[in-house]
């Protein structure tokens, strides 16, 4: 059976599978399915948050896939509204999840556009405690992270960013990488163009598909991606992506889709 725990990342406390699957959009109920397909098709890192409401759901799929606890990295996130009941958030995540621990757990945006490095505080004190084992954010700047670990002197280990190759920019990139911490792209698809002639042609090259030269291309360059969809063969399809070794001229002429 494929299994998609490698390539990965390290983090805190562990390692971050490049490729995840993300759960945004589906619906409690269509969870267990969904995320059922996706472990049983080798995804070993599910994407999660608290503000997708269906948690429940996904813990369904997780406790009925048969997969030790270690085997699966989980990530879930708080909810800017959530600001104010930082624990109380990741307790009633836990106990929807069905586990006694997560691998990640993000602040899903700045609170009110701000850094908020008390939140932060409360977020890395729950790490603290054995709640998680690794922190981060989503959807932060640059000057955000460096106004959070200036404050508490914790890096965040993830900020997931809205990413793919019309999206690349190398100084976030770079400057990600520079302080330390992983870059996770969500929504690899929506802003591409599949039809691209670019991808097309390097698509060609590989026997694959426009999806999942995407796919590479995140993990060519250590990116971690959450790819997302419902329909089992797609499910499938898009996980073998990360499968596909891309050329260095490859990935340059990707990089070049940028706007």
């Amino acid at each position: 059976m494929t299994d998609y725990a490698n390539p990965s990342v390290s983090v805190t406390g562990g390692s971050m599978p490049l490729l995840g699957f993300g759960t945004w959009q589906i619906p409690d109920g269509e969870a267990p399915a969904a995320v059922g397909e996706a472990l049983a098709a080798g995804y070993r890192h599910i994407d999660t948050a608290t503000g997708y409401s269906n948690q429940r759901g996904v813990g369904t799929a997780l406790a009925e896939s048969g997969l030790a606890r270690d085997d699966v990295f989980v990530t879930t996130k708080l909810p800017p509204d959530n600001a104010d009941r930082v624990r109380e958030t990741i307790e009633e995540s836990l106990d929807q999840l069905g586990l006694d621990h997560l691998d990640l757990w993000l602040v899903h945006w700045p609170p009110n556009g701000e850094a908020r490095p008390d939140v932060w505080e409360q977020v890395v004190q729950a790490q603290s405690d054995g709640l998680t084992r690794a922190v981060g954010v989503s959807n932060y700047s640059l000057d955000q992270i460096d106004e959070l670990v200036t404050a508490t002197g914790t890096t965040p280990a993830v900020n997931q960013i809205k990413w793919s190759p019309v999206e690349y920019d190398r100084t976030i990139a770079d400057g990600l990488a520079e302080r330390g911490v992983v870059l996770e792209g969500y929504s690899p698809f929506k802003a591409s163009n599949l039809q691209d002639p670019t991808l097309l042609d390097i698509a060609t090259a590989h026997e694959a598909d426009s999806a999942q030269v995407i796919v590479a291309w995140h993990v060519a360059h250590g990116f971690v991606v959450i790819p997302k969809s419902s329909n089992p063969e797609r499910i499938r399809s898009n996980a073998a992506g990360a499968r596909i070794e891309l050329s260095a001229d490859e990935v340059t002429a990707i990089d070049a889709l940028a706007r």
